[in-house]
């Protein structure tokens, strides 16, 4: 483990990503490292792009962009154009069930989507990336995810995120 992430989140809107940034922060706060999350969007709030920037740090942040990823998580064709090129040396989580497959060492697919759909909850295939990026890095816990979401969720939207969280760490393990 590194004593400092930077992570880029990128999709289009409605597909989450802001709301994994903030939650993938919360997580890291949750641990005791310190945070900065930023977000960018096109205007349009469904279909435009999409993107959040998670720094996490075990030392203070002096500098709140992201200026050379560790990792990335890319949900849309555009994104994954901009950002595969950081597949040469770090990770970039994608989503197979979206996009196309990629060759790579660096380059982590999962059927996000799928494993959301089946779980009967399209709009948790963000919590199923966060489960992935969890168990492949250990940038945070998955309980630290799942904690976030109990403060941030109640009921049955809790245990629908939670258990795509577990699902995203089983996809790991398979």
């Amino acid at each position: 483990m590194k004593d400092h992430y930077e992570v880029v989140l990128a999709g289009t809107g409605g597909q989450g990503v802001i709301l994994c940034g903030i939650m993938l922060g919360e997580a890291a706060i949750m641990e005791g490292k310190n945070v900065v999350q930023t977000q960018s969007y096109g205007i349009a709030s469904r279909g435009g792009s999409s993107k959040a920037e998670v720094i996490i740090s075990q030392e203070e942040i002096m500098f709140q962009q992201v200026q050379k990823p560790d990792m990335a998580l890319v949900l849309s064709e555009e994104a994954m154009n901009t950002y595969a090129g950081l597949a040469e040396e770090n990770p970039v989580f994608y989503d197979t069930t979206l996009l196309k497959a990629r060759d790579g060492q660096n380059f982590y697919g999962f059927p996000f989507t799928e494993m959301s759909l089946e779980l009967g909850h399209p709009g948790t295939a963000n919590m199923v990336a966060l489960g992935v990026m969890s168990a492949v890095t250990g940038l945070v816990k998955p309980e630290s995810l799942e904690q976030v979401i109990k403060q941030r969720f109640t009921g049955q939207a809790a245990d629908m995120n939670i258990q795509a969280v577990h699902r995203g760490v089983e996809l790991v393990k398979r």
